[in-house]
């Protein structure tokens, strides 16, 4: 019983951080691309 309880406490909890870096990942390039289309707008209005 208790092995089987530990087994999903640490599947669970790989697949949490497994979601978790993918999303920030995801999260992350997606920021970077508004920042430097944020950048080229503002680049553009000063010409």
């Amino acid at each position: 019983m208790f092995k089987t309880i530990l087994a999903i406490i640490i599947s669970v909890t790989f697949f949490g951080v497994l979601f978790f870096i993918i999303v920030r990942n995801i999260l992350k390039r997606k920021l970077d691309q508004l920042v430097e289309d944020d950048k080229k707008k503002k680049s553009n209005n000063f010409k």
